[in-house]
């Protein structure tokens, strides 16, 4: 069954839409994008190997203003790693990163 939020690829990215459909997730460009418009839980696993279910969002209206003395707040810091998802964490209220490749299911928490 095809999930709702999935669209096939212009040709370039077949492998990558084709692994996140395996895996039942986002590829990584949706999944950036829904962050921004939805709060979501993340399940992925750590670095270490432990498993981490985060509630994070991109949202503007939840996700603190950009500063300067806040370098994660800023959209050009936060994309420095094609790899890396930098979102806020709305159970921490901070900053956190995970990585694409260790996402293992994303669900809606809450819409617009």
């Amino acid at each position: 069954m095809r999930s709702p939020w999935y669209t096939e690829g212009d040709g370039m990215n077949i492998v990558k839409d084709k692994v996140a459909k395996l895996k039942g997730i986002p590829t990584r460009e949706v999944l950036m994008e829904r962050l921004e418009n939805e709060v979501l839980e993340v399940t992925f696993l750590k670095i270490n190997g432990d498993k981490r279910i985060m509630t994070c969002t991109l949202k503007d209206d939840i996700k603190p203003k950009a500063t300067k003395t806040d370098p994660m707040s800023q959209k050009a810091v936060r994309t420095v790693s094609d790899k890396v998802c930098s979102v806020w964490d709305i159970n921490a209220k901070g900053w956190r990163s995970f990585r694409y490749d260790n996402v293992q299911e994303v669900k809606t928490v809450a819409n617009g």
